[in-house]
């Protein structure tokens, strides 16, 4: 395409310091410049200019009375009210006045009929308006395909775009069709283009037609998709008030032919159910009179409402509740210990305390149910004493676990007013047993949190208090529920995560890990026969040896319960299961010789020999949430200038302990035979593995001080002993916890000897018979006690 023909012309346009037109006649070439702020005129388009500027109402006014053309060039800032050269785009549109008006409220207006695009070359200084000479543009004459197929384009979409926008005048349809030129089909549909101004003077700028016409082309392409867009979800909003609109016409007709019938159009069969229930479910007065009101406003709510619905569910609930005590079975106390002692082994204590309960309850059938709470390590059998708890009593079991939970509503459900509201997890729970006299497991207590909904743990304090419980109020239910005659039982890995207030309200009962003795016991009468049925087993087809269960305990688990001990031995078993399903044996007797190729060889050994057979090294009892452990004190002494260094990851107690250790072995060197000096020419690092796993306390103290003074008297400490307390600087041995789980984990770990604080000896009956004929105990009041029993000679 040839560049479009341009001949020379000028143009005058107003100042910023509009004054009244003067008699100096304007050059002839020149044009007057009328600026806008946000219009671009574009040529053969007919626009109304709102003109407010006094320069500008006086540059028009002139151009009126000679009959001049004017120049329309859009402004670069429209805030911008002094108006110079610079502040003018540099092509714009050469226009006839078609007609001034002045309006009664001072306003001017001109209508202003674009002729042609015109390019300032230069502008006129000395006269009240700006003046500008350039260029005519002339337009090109459009031909070829190229032009043709953008052409139709552009006319399809400009039909789009008035078939989708609301009241399009059939002027503006008459025009585009017979509008046959490309051009001025380009510069029709930017005129009208919702599109901000700067994009149309880039149409205006553009001469050659390629260009402009898929300049146009592209904004109109935007804007088509937010007309299709708009049009959709106007229809979809539209089709949903029509079809609101029909419903509500249809409900009207039913209601008209049901009164000419006379039939008021509910179901009296199904509110005579309801009442009949309500009465049936000997619900206490109050409650009774909110059901029978609720009732009353179901009968005067029509069937499709949607609150028919919600007063429907909330009767059915209140119904289904078991707000009667049932009958009481006859307590049989010796029969409830033969069901206790079939489903679990051992736990002396808990069975004890279910056993007092009952008989309390059979002197005092009105006494109020008791709150326990389990803790212990995982896999003792905590959540599985509730349903041998339930079973023993005689009554219905249900199960609440709380593990995760963060919002109150769990526990208090949800009021009324919210679309899909349901009761807590504890009026659901005793709906779902069916008896409001339930032995209820909430499970895992310990690991509720507390978020943005609020803090479900102070919402259990309610529920677990049995001077408030007896008129528990849930959100949803809106009337009290007496909780008092449900038997609570929680579980709990660790006491420290639940809060005071709440721990305070509940009996707490400690449960520890197995000894290795139980664990053969447990495995014998329950593990084994329930891995057979779980793997489709007889027991007159495999069976597992007593030695053999012995050596999985000890050297393929390390666990305070028996999750994992079940675990091997149905691993065992499987293997087992193949071999008679191939048809390769008939009847397999497990034996230790068979464990390796079964389980794979030994996981844990006893290597406690190993490790204290050195100077500097003692074994420790810890206690950690998931049952007791060993852990070993390692001390090595380099030359250097007396520095401590501390590594395998201990807490800031556990590092106050090594260091009033070796305060404690400085001030004790003479009398422990440690040579002179020794302490402030060597460098002493301690280190206890795992380096992987956080350690703290001050239950290491013993332990320290007696790697500290094995390392600098070079005496070995016996690989049969193991120690715990807390030391101070006077050489005295304080008191710690977890005594029970600490020593049972010794006799677990091969050790035969125990050095414990003597203040500890409350906890001696705490720990079980078979552990304590298993120990020697050494009792230790001061640190000397201690190298005096654990320093080999």
């Amino acid at each position: 395409m040839t560049a479009p023909d341009e001949m020379n012309i000028s143009a005058t346009g107003t100042t910023p310091a509009a004054s009244p037109p003067v008699a100096d006649a304007l050059p002839p070439d020149a044009l007057i410049v009328l600026p806008t702020r946000n219009l671009v005129l574009f040529p053969e388009m007919v626009f109304p200019l709102a003109i407010g500027r006094p320069a500008t109402v006086a540059a028009a006014q002139q151009a009126v009375r000679e009959q001049r053309q004017i120049l329309v060039v859009l402004q670069h800032d429209p805030e911008k009210s002094e108006i110079g050269p610079d502040d003018l785009h540099r092509t714009g549109t050469v226009a006839n006045i078609v007609r001034y008006v002045t309006a009664p409220d001072g306003t001017h207006h001109v209508i202003c009929q674009g002729v042609q695009r015109f390019r300032i070359t230069e502008f006129v200084e000395g006269h009240p308006y700006l003046l500008a000479r350039g260029l005519h543009v002339v337009e090109p004459a459009g031909a070829g395909p190229e032009i043709e197929a953008r052409f139709l384009v552009l006319q399809g979409q400009v039909r789009e775009v008035m078939d989708l926008l609301p009241q399009v005048p059939p002027e503006l349809r008459q025009t585009v069709e017979a509008t046959e030129s490309a051009g001025a089909l380009a510069d029709l549909a930017a005129t009208y283009l919702d599109s901000k101004p700067a994009e149309k003077q880039d149409i205006l700028e553009t001469v050659e037609l390629v260009p402009r016409l898929d300049k146009v082309t592209a904004l109109l392409a935007q804007r088509l998709e937010v007309l299709r867009l708009s049009n959709q979800i106007g229809q979809s909003t539209k089709a949903s008030l029509d079809a609101r609109q029909r419903e509500m016409l249809l409900r009207e007709q039913m209601a008209a032919i049901q009164r000419e019938l006379g039939d008021d159009g509910t179901n009296k069969q199904e509110m005579a159910d309801l009442e009949k229930a309500i009465g049936d479910a000997r619900m206490p007065p109050e409650v009774e009179a909110v059901a029978r009101k609720e009732l009353r406003r179901l009968q005067r709510t029509p069937d499709a409402a949607a609150e028919y619905g919600m007063i429907r569910t909330y009767l059915d609930t209140l119904i289904e509740l078991p707000w009667a005590l049932p009958e009481a079975p006859p307590i049989d106390i010796a029969e409830a210990r033969k069901v206790l002692d079939q489903d679990h082994y051992g736990l002396e204590k808990i069975k004890l305390r279910i056993v007092e309960y009952l008989a309390v309850r059979k002197l005092a059938p009105e006494g109020k149910a008791p709150i326990l709470c389990f803790v212990g390590p995982p896999g003792v059998g905590k959540t599985s004493l509730g349903q041998s708890i339930a079973r023993a009593m005689g009554r219905k079991f249900a199960r609440v676990s709380l593990g995760g939970v963060h919002d109150e509503a769990e526990i208090r459900g949800h009021r009324r007013t919210y679309i899909g509201a349901l009761p807590g997890n504890i009026i659901q729970a005793i709906r779902k047993a069916g008896a409001r006299d339930c032995v209820m497991m909430l499970d895992e207590i310990d690991k509720m949190g507390s978020g943005v909904h609020g803090d479900p743990s102070s919402a259990m304090l309610e529920v677990l208090d049995p001077e408030q419980n007896g008129t528990f109020r849930d959100n949803y239910l809106d009337v009290p529920f007496d909780l008092s005659r449900v038997v609570f039982i929680t579980t709990a890995n660790m006491l420290e995560t639940i809060p005071g207030p709440l721990r305070d309200r509940m009996e707490i009962i400690g449960l520890t890990g197995y000894t290795a003795g139980e664990k053969l016991e447990i495995a014998k009468r329950y593990l084994v026969r329930r891995q057979l049925e779980a793997n489709g087993l007889k027991p007159e087809q495999a069976g597992i040896d007593d030695a053999a269960l012995k050596q999985i305990i000890v050297g393929y688990t390390r666990e305070a319960g028996v999750r994992n001990l079940e675990r091997e031995i149905g691993r065992a078993l499987r293997h087992i299961a193949v071999e008679i399903a191939e048809g390769t044996a008939t009847k397999v007797q497990i034996g230790v010789a068979d464990l390796e190729k079964l389980l794979g060889p030994l996981r844990f050994e006893n290597d406690v020999a190993m490790r204290t057979s050195v100077p500097g090294v003692a074994t420790g009892l810890a206690w950690t949430p998931v049952g007791g452990d060993i852990l070993f004190i390692e001390a090595a002494r380099t030359p250097g200038g007396g520095k401590l260094i501390l590594t395998g990851q201990l807490g800031e107690v556990m590092r106050e302990s090594v260091q009033a250790a070796l305060t404690l072995v400085k001030g004790q060197a003479s009398a422990l035979g440690i040579e002179a000096g020794l302490i402030e020419k060597s460098d002493i690092h301690v280190h206890v593995p795992a380096g992987a796993t956080p350690k703290d306390g001050p239950s290491a103290g013993v332990a320290m001080f007696m790697a500290l003074t094995s390392l600098l008297t070079g005496r070995t400490i016996r690989s049969d002993t193991a120690m715990t307390g807390e030391i101070s600087l006077r050489g005295l041995v304080l008191p710690v916890g977890g005594i029970k789980e600490k020593v049972v984990a010794a006799a677990a770990a091969g050790i035969t000897r125990v050095m414990l604080p003597a203040r500890n000896k409350r906890d001696y009956e705490e720990i079980p018979e078979e552990v304590r004929k298993a120990l020697e105990f050494v009792w230790l009041e001061r640190v000397e006690d201690a190298v005096g029993a654990a320093l080999a000679a």
